[in-house]
């Protein structure tokens, strides 16, 4: 059965996030060929300005949660009935009401180096000078390469590119999905594969965020979310929901389906990167909540080794 009427969907305005909406837009007509889709544009506390300088967004109110707050509030007043995020900077505790349980299949979860030279990170001088917002890809970086001066970078990717291009840093890390949405791969030196450089819970999945009880919302999204998605997102998620960490914390969760399990790894960075913390386990892939069951059992076993003061 398909659904008529209108979706209102909210979205941040810049182009990756526009792109990942439309991608929302084009599932939906492919699914429900009469839905009308009405796309608002809302500006939030986390999009980039200049007056902010490179301070990382973690040292901003708020942190990475302001990515979604506004889009959050036009949710719950009604004005919108949907909002689509980039899952990797959605806390893993949503306000009240609201739930994300529907997502799009998953792009390239790996993290992408840039750099204004050829090779890859093992190439780059000791010394140079590498751009990135995240505390996960600073700690990691740090671990695998100590010469070289990490500094915070932020802004839109095309922002971001330029910024190298312009000699501010010498190579940068980005995520490869939204390099692969935004159609700018051929910007990439190299990828930085999981076993190197563990993904961000969520990082390459576009999640859609809905009130719990908007039936009719969840129902015209249901034929547009894929399962196999959600049962890594369930189960990285629920890592960091047990972690209880926030965008200060250096860590990674990183689920996949293989066969007829799903197998979740979890690490915890020192911020220097000199020491981390991590598991692993599997899940029957036919089930969200033992997934979701898993990433909260790996969770607590990584919280429960990790030194007091690094999840704070």
């Amino acid at each position: 059965m398909t659904d008529t009427g209108k979706i209102r969907i909210g979205t941040r305005g810049s182009a990756l996030a526009l792109r990942q909406t439309a991608l929302v837009c084009a599932a939906l007509q492919t699914a429900h060929p009469g839905l009308e889709m009405e796309i608002v544009e809302i500006r939030t506390s986390g999009d980039w300005n200049p007056a902010q300088g490179e301070a990382p967004l973690c040292a901003l109110a708020g942190g990475k949660a302001q990515f979604a707050k506004e889009i959050e509030d036009a949710i719950l007043s009604g004005q919108v009935d949907c909002g689509v995020h980039s899952l990797k900077d959605m806390p893993a505790f949503l306000p009240e009401g609201l739930v994300i349980d529907h997502v799009l299949p998953r792009e390239d979860p790996r993290d992408a180096f840039l750099s204004n030279g050829s090779g890859g990170l093992e190439t780059l001088p000791p010394g140079s000078v590498l751009g990135t917002s995240s505390v996960r890809r600073r700690a990691v970086i740090l671990s695998l390469r100590p010469d070289l001066k990490v500094v915070s970078l932020r802004g839109n990717v095309p922002t971001r590119i330029e910024k190298l291009r312009a000699g501010q840093v010498d190579a940068m890390i980005l995520a490869a999905a939204g390099l692969a949405r935004l159609e700018l791969l051929s910007e990439v030196s190299s990828f930085l594969e999981p076993p190197v450089m563990l993904p961000a819970a969520g990082q390459g999945i576009v999640g859609i965020e809905t009130r719990e009880n908007d039936t009719r919302t969840r129902r015209i999204l249901d034929k547009i979310s894929s399962f196999e998605t959600s049962l890594c997102a369930v189960a990285e998620r629920g890592a960091m929901a047990a972690l209880g960490g926030s965008c200060h914390t250096p860590a990674a969760a990183h689920a996949v389906r293989r066969g007829g399990d799903v197998f979740l790894r979890v690490e915890v960075y020192a911020p220097d990167g000199l020491m981390s913390w991590g598991d692993e386990g599997h899940a029957p892939a036919h089930d969200v909540s033992a997934c979701r069951d898993l990433g909260l059992a790996i969770g607590r076993r990584v919280r429960d080794v990790t030194p007091p003061g690094i999840l704070d």
